[in-house]
């Protein structure tokens, strides 16, 4: 199994579970429970008022991710915004990688670096999922914190097809709680070994995402250009 290790290796990985979303999909409908969430098209519009609903990497949240993971001591942090069109994520950290990753069917390597920096404005794909997979969708329905310590020993989670994709075995996330009471997205944390995350990981990933949620609603985080509506 590969181990992503740059924001562009998961991009990669990320678009391999795109590619088979169909079969993934088949398996996530029968195996994994998704608690209902009915918030997605209010949602979408409370990012598009925020000025955080385009759909791209924002350097901001991206330095968020980084420190978290650094704070964790763990390889991969995320903060990931849902809207009527699936999950994807404004903010990404993973260590640059010593070598370009090798496919291993000798395919074409995956896109470049879409993370902090990227001044194109267009929307990245590469860093987006359905809402169907993953674990922040389970955050964000449910409005509240998920701590899997061993993801293998959760049958719902364990067949997820990031779990393989992306090597994760452990994962840690808090919903963004807007004062709405729409739960915008989500900060998170993985590792790809099981983690004792704790009373002390769980306080400290709501702390973040209290604070990250103030920093939101202050505005610091607005893009009001052509996608950021």
């Amino acid at each position: 199994m590969t181990t992503p290790s740059s924001p562009a290796e998961v991009g990669g990985a990320t678009a391999a579970v795109l590619a088979h979303g169909d079969e993934a999909g088949i398996a996530l409908r029968h195996l994994v429970l998704r608690p209902r969430d009915a918030d997605g098209p209010a949602r979408a519009r409370r990012l598009a008022e925020l000025g955080i609903g385009g759909r791209r990497p924002v350097p901001a949240f991206d330095a968020v991710s980084r420190d978290f993971a650094l704070r964790m001591e763990a390889p991969l942090a995320g903060v990931n915004l849902i809207d009527d069109r699936g999950q994807y994520f404004a903010g990404l950290h993973a260590p640059p990688s010593e070598e370009p990753p090798v496919p291993e069917d000798g395919a074409a390597p995956p896109p470049a670096e879409s993370g902090a920096g990227r001044e194109d404005g267009a929307d990245s794909e590469e860093r987006a999922l359905p809402s169907e997979m993953a674990f922040c969708p389970h955050v964000v329905a449910r409005r509240r914190a998920l701590v899997l310590e061993d993801i293998h020993d959760f049958a719902r989670f364990s067949v997820d097809p990031v779990v393989d994709l992306l090597n994760v075995r452990s994962y840690l996330g808090a919903p963004l709680m807007d004062p709405s009471g729409i739960a915008l997205g989500t900060i998170w944390v993985v590792d790809h070994e099981p983690r004792r995350w704790g009373r002390e990981g769980l306080a400290v990933v709501k702390e973040l995402a209290a604070e990250l949620t103030e920093r939101i609603q202050s505005g610091e985080f607005r893009d009001d250009g052509p996608s950021g509506a």
